[in-house]
């Protein structure tokens, strides 16, 4: 076979990118097409613009309490436009760095949409490229509820890019997604309303996070209001939104926001049908252990094969592929027990390992500990936020299977968290080691007493 590159990457986003990069330094000729903005989901319109405009919403805290430390003045008013189009500006510098980094690898940028004509071929702007091995990276889009009027409504996506601040919003959804741009929009000034039609939101997170937080929001301002969901929208003539809901009530809002989830595009054009890969449900790519599809030269990575939606995970999973076809003495398959998250609501969520139920359904026999307190940083407001820690430990071994926390930095704490339990440490260590003081993070190695005895 008569080939081009030896590897040719569709998606250059976290995963492609960094699959592009170490594919290239191994010495592999590499192309990757892209046919919008380098850096996909992650860069453009989830965690870093997310992370900034938490950033953003944070500063109304630290106004709020400022007096309490002898600091006054009048109040500072908030200007979205500037937020908006500074972020703009740190993106798009971000944009050209991505292009950097591909061309001090050798990696060939080509701009425009590839479709698939075969297990070796792709069409990319009228130019027609054949691969040995080709690496789909190409995401996920917000996925937006079937119902009446769901034109009207806008998803994470489009939050972004709002040409002014709504005064009233609904968030629709119960994922970290729903709960972060919840507080964003509440840190920044608007009338926050979040629905999720289940009994409680962030499914899969430990329970005590999932209550905890739950209260913190309220505490603030935020309407949760859960098993409700909506059945349609009615834009008005004064262009009011309506939200009318499965249980016959009506919201006015100006805004609508679904985070119900993300997942590959309909008609996204790739071709696959054109190869023997096929798609899972809610059209997913499916690859194996090894990233591979059933068309034995086409892989995978990242949010499109729907395992785990997280960027450390597809730069995992870029680099894995790349030295599997190219420097497979190096290749390990991944391991995703003890992935750390942080879900950047106000106050943050960190987590690790095990939540609480997931160690029960193990078999452990488990030891609980947990800790609710005022941070010091609050003492001198009025503030009734608190922050939480638990430990899930193994009774019968000590290791410490889990670890999860809500309050500030929550997520900067838990990485270091993240070291020591995939080292396997115990409740031991953790308690032999010295606090730094005075912190929030020393509470984790001063738990003394188990909520829960083994059982």
């Amino acid at each position: 076979m008569s080939i081009d590159v030896d590897l040719l990457v569709i998606g250059a986003g976290s995963g492609g990118v960094r699959a592009a990069r170490v594919a290239a330094g191994f010495g592999a000729r590499v192309a990757i097409a892209e046919s919008r903005e380098l850096g996909g989901t992650c860069v453009n319109l989830g965690c870093v613009p997310k992370k900034l405009f938490v950033y953003g919403a944070s500063y109304a805290d630290d106004f709020a309490h400022a007096s309490s430390y002898g600091w006054h003045g009048a109040a500072p008013a908030f200007d979205w436009p500037t937020l908006r189009d500074n972020k703009n500006r740190e993106i798009a510098r971000i944009n050209a760095v991505y292009g950097r980094l591909l061309a001090d690898a050798g990696a060939r940028l080509i701009r425009g949409h590839a479709r698939l004509l075969d297990g070796h071929t792709a069409e990319i702007g009228g130019e027609r490229i054949r691969a040995a091995h080709i690496l789909i990276a190409t995401g996920c889009a917000p996925d937006v509820p079937d119902i009446p009027g769901a034109e009207h409504a806008i998803t994470s996506d489009d939050a972004f890019h709002l040409p002014r601040l709504p005064r009233r919003v609904i968030v629709s959804g119960g994922g970290y997604i729903a709960v972060e741009f919840a507080s964003i929009f509440h840190g920044l000034g608007v009338q926050v309303t979040q629905l999720y039609r289940g009994e409680r939101f962030l499914r899969g997170f430990d329970d005590g996070i999932r209550e905890h937080l739950r209260a913190q929001l309220c505490l603030r301002g935020i309407d949760l209001q859960f098993q409700a969901d909506i059945a349609r929208i009615e834009r008005r003539a004064d262009g009011v939104l309506v939200a009318h809901l499965c249980d016959g009530r009506a919201l006015e809002t100006d805004c609508v926001m679904f985070a119900t989830g993300r997942r590959p595009p309909a008609g996204d054009g790739l071709g696959l049908a054109s190869t023997r890969a096929r798609r899972k449900d809610r059209g997913f790519i499916e690859v194996d252990d090894d990233f591979r599809t059933a068309e034995p030269s086409i892989l995978a990575v990242g949010d499109v094969v729907g395992r785990v939606q997280l960027t450390p995970v597809a730069l995992a999973e870029g680099t894995a592929v790349a030295r599997q076809l190219f420097r497979p003495d190096a290749y390990r398959r991944l391991d995703y027990e003890l992935i750390p998250t942080a879900v950047f609501s106000l106050p943050n969520i960190g987590t690790v390992g095990l939540s609480e139920a997931q160690a029960r359904e193990r078999g452990h026999a488990l030891q609980i500990f947990e800790s609710r307190f005022k941070s010091l940083k609050l003492t001198l407001t009025d503030s009734q936020e608190r922050t939480y820690m638990k430990l899930v430990v193994d009774a019968d071994s000590g290791r410490v299977l889990g670890a999860h926390m809500v309050g500030p930095d929550a997520g900067e704490i838990i990485q270091g968290i993240a070291i020591a339990l995939r080292a396997g440490a115990t409740k031991q260590v953790f308690d032999d080691t010295l606090g730094i003081h005075p912190s929030t993070a020393e509470e984790f190695v001063t738990m003394r007493t188990p909520r829960l005895a083994p059982a």
